[in-house]
């Protein structure tokens, strides 16, 4: 039977359960990786499949979910092998039972010298050449190489059926931050896609919770669920799901709008057994309420002073004032107040610069904002929490009424200390920037203005011009440069003017020595000083060198205004007094 045709008789199409899962426990949570046992232990592969199919399912995937990661790294000997022995094994059980055998193909790296679109169609092809016409792309974070894959699918093979499906958590984001009911609206759009839904990560009622609502016209609605959530029972992780539960919510799932079912991780061949068993009576269909129906009103959304500024053309000043080391906020406040009342518009905080601890920004921008009433930017880097982690954060910043972030991918942490701290670097800046954007859309009433950082003294500054378009492109809507000390960097800046869509702050660093000015140039990434003012400062006393501080910093203001909507000076040192002065002198200019 065609495919196509299976779906006009209104029966979902049952797919395996999780082939890694139960192979992991049947090896007695082993490490083995499941795809090569496609090579290694066959037997016990086909052994899987049948389960599955004598549990009634009449679909199976074949046994190859990670072989694009070995294409990605080189492996591609090893890869061909895992596909092609893989695609043997599950069309050979199929077969007595007239099952469909879909090529399962899942994500695959993004920064690999391959586009995902080729990776994925590198694998099309040997699965095209095994006799395989039918496709699941599944787990996916993004759509990343989907809408390639797709159209080159079809090319190859007109009559190739595919199924792309996400994998979201309870709150309705993949793990790059991307919003399921955009992916699945932005895939569903593509004509060469058969069906779209998601798997993995959250268990049938999330899942079923998620999907009412969703906008499927004439798509075919793909639901793969875990059997529920992973726990530790020893050394082994387990799902303790139980079959009967699991059919009941994937009935419901199917009378929501499935056309397509299965299971994912923990989902045995007894939970397809019951699933099978109660799909082998039809279900009435059951109108569902949109997943907005009863949410409340909105609020009105907040102030936001900085922004408001910038949007009506005038010009601001951000101060970047760096946290304490220690639990001691006195100087800190104080530092604050003091660049507040010189003309400071924001004070910008870094979070934990050069990879080192220090006071939490984001909880020393809500002070800040609670107790003096001044408008902070905190910095966010990507380097030391996971999606869990920032929601949490972006959702506690919103409530202070904190509407500005700055986000930035990180500094590495240091040599000596990777042994004990661990980046966590869950996705980039760019990434970040799009979940944030997202978030507003659905869970804040007053979004962020979200700002990156630009560094106008990279050497290869056309990558970093590409970037910030990126960045752009995912919700930035303004750039704090590094620091202008020389003329390539104020060239950089025009050309980023010319460029950029975004509000930009030109960055001012006042250098306060002769030994600052060479520590700047050959331990701090981003920083370049010009020979003629490293020159300027030998010799200098304290004094002389922060009034020659005040007067360079002046002059570079005056320079970089022309195409900047504001400045962005960073206190050395903590010497507020030196900024104070330095915006005095701005002021009477």
């Amino acid at each position: 039977m065609d495919i196509r045709t299976s779906f006009s008789q209104e029966i979902p199409l049952l797919f395996d359960g999780g082939m890694g899962t139960l192979f992991a426990a049947r090896q007695g949570g082993a490490a083995d990786r499941c795809e090569t046992a496609n090579l290694d232990q066959p037997d016990w592969i086909t052994e899987i499949h049948r389960a599955y199919l004598e549990a009634g399912c009449r679909a199976i995937k074949t046994n190859t979910f990670s072989a694009g990661v070995d294409l990605a790294q080189g492996r591609a000997q090893l890869a061909h092998r895992i596909l092609e022995t893989g695609s043997r094994l599950a069309m050979d059980a199929a077969a007595p039972y007239r099952a469909f055998v879909f090529a399962d193909l899942g994500p695959v790296p993004q920064d690999s010298g391959h586009t995902p679109g080729e990776l994925y169609l590198q694998q099309a092809e040997i699965f095209l050449r095994q006799g395989i016409t039918h496709f699941l792309v599944e787990t996916l974070p993004s759509d990343e190489g989907i809408a390639a894959l797709a159209q080159g699918l079809k090319e190859r093979c007109p009559q190739a059926f595919l199924i792309v499906s996400f994998a979201v958590g309870p709150d309705g984001v993949t793990r790059e931050g991307r919003q399921g009911l955009e992916l699945f609206r932005h895939t569903a759009a593509l004509p060469q896609v058969d069906a779209v839904g998601f798997n993995c990560i959250s268990g049938p009622h999330h899942l079923l919770e998620y999907i009412k609502g969703l906008p499927l016209g004439n798509t075919h609605l793909s639901v793969m669920p875990n059997a529920g959530y992973p726990t530790v029972l020893g050394r082994r992780t387990v799902y303790q799901g139980k079959p009967d539960y699991f059919a009941q919510k994937m009935a419901q799932i199917v009378q929501a709008g499935a056309s397509i079912v299965g299971g994912c991780c923990g989902t045995t061949p007894e939970h397809i057994a019951r699933l099978a068993a109660v799909l082998a009576h039809p279900l009435p269909k059951v109108s569902q309420p949109t997943a907005h129906a009863h949410m409340p009103a909105r609020k009105t959304p907040g102030y936001n002073p900085l922004w408001d500024k910038l949007s009506a053309g005038k010009r601001v000043i951000a101060v970047e004032l760096d946290p304490p080391a220690d639990d001691g906020i006195a100087g800190f406040l104080s530092g604050v107040q003091a660049l507040h009342q010189a003309g400071a518009d924001a004070i910008t905080i870094s979070d934990c610069p050069i990879g080192h601890p220090r006071a939490d920004s984001s909880l020393l921008a809500c002070k800040i904002k609670r107790e003096l009433g001044i408008e902070p930017l905190p910095h966010m880097t990507c380097r030391d929490r996971n999606l869990n982690a920032i929601k949490a954060l972006l959702l506690g910043l919103a409530m202070e009424e904190v509407h500005n972030i700055l986000l930035v991918t990180g500094d590495p942490i240091p040599t000596e200390d990777r042994d004990e701290v661990k980046c966590v670097f869950h996705f980039n800046s760019r990434k970040l920037a799009r979940y944030v954007s997202s978030l507003g859309e659905h869970s804040l009433s007053t979004p962020f203005h979200i700002f990156g950082a630009l560094n106008l003294n990279a050497r290869n500054f056309d990558i970093q011009l590409k970037l910030a378009l990126e960045k752009e492109s995912c919700g930035m809507t303004g750039f704090l440069t590094q620091p202008v000390l020389s003329q390539t960097a104020l060239d950089n800046l025009k050309l980023a003017r010319a460029t950029l869509k975004g509000k930009l702050l030109g960055g001012i660093f006042p250098v306060v020595s002769h030994r600052n000015a060479c520590f700047l140039n050959n331990e701090i990434s981003g920083i370049h000083v010009c020979d003629e003012i490293v020159s300027l400062y030998e010799g200098k006393s304290r004094e002389e060198a922060e009034s020659l501080a005040v007067q360079i910093s002046t002059q570079v203001a005056q320079a970089v205004e022309p195409y900047t909507d504001g400045l962005y000076l960073m206190t050395p040192f903590q010497r507020v007094s030196l900024m104070t002065r330095i915006m005095e002198k701005l002021c009477s200019i």
